[in-house]
């Protein structure tokens, strides 16, 4: 199977030279790097090609790596019923550059590219409706970024004076504490201190009740 998948991965490079960066085999499935201006040319022949197929987008999804300068992998997970295989489009692209959407070519993206810059701040140029679709009105930042604070930065509560939900920044009442709970399941192997250790050592056993010789 690997390589089935090795070469129909050279397959799509030949065909697309501009616009696959690269090709690699990772847990048994193909993984396409594309560039940025030719992402939807790739996306359109993984669709319409004969040998391909690839007809559903069953996800677009993204990877935070800020330690690098292009710190976003957005994904796309690509099905063909037809084969029955799965295939995975790879574009890097950093905070501020736009991606071209992918509604054109799968209307399924519209909801899943809304997702990612809800999540991630990842921008789609083009897209037809993008805005904020799993955090509230008035939420700051994207939770899925990897520098996100735990706490976020806004906290909602409901004031009984105004009678609805209030925004206001997040109140810690103290400081985070690292709690260095027992494990229950550790609880009865514990060792024993080392002055119950000489103790037991400095006892004498108990002589026996009885002589049996």
């Amino acid at each position: 199977m690997n390589q089935a998948l090795h070469d129909f991965g050279d397959y799509v490079a030949a065909a697309l030279p501009r616009h696959v960066l690269s090709t690699e085999v990772v847990n048994d499935e193909l993984v396409v790097h594309a560039g940025r201006e030719g992402l939807l040319r790739v996306l359109t022949y993984l669709r319409d090609d004969q040998n391909s197929q690839f007809k559903q987008l069953m996800d677009v999804t993204a990877v935070d790596h800020p330690d690098r300068e292009q710190r976003f992998d957005i994904v796309y997970n690509l099905l063909s019923p037809r084969q029955n295989q799965r295939i995975r489009v790879k574009l890097a692209t950093d905070e501020s550059t736009p991606v071209p959407t992918a509604t054109g070519v799968f209307s399924s993206a519209n909801w899943y590219e809304r997702e990612v810059w809800d999540l991630f701040g990842v921008v789609f140029s083009e897209h037809p409706d993008l805005r904020r679709i799993l955090t509230d009105y008035g939420f700051e930042g994207h939770p899925l970024r990897k520098d996100f604070p735990l706490t976020g930065y806004v906290e909602v509560r409901y004031d009984e004076d105004q009678k609805r939900v209030v925004y206001e920044p997040v109140k810690l009442q103290q400081e985070f504490r690292t709690f260095d709970f027992m494990s229950p399941w550790e609880g009865m192997l514990q060792p024993r201190s080392e002055e119950a250790a000489t103790d037991s050592e400095a006892t004498p056993a108990a002589a026996p009740s009885g002589d049996k010789s």
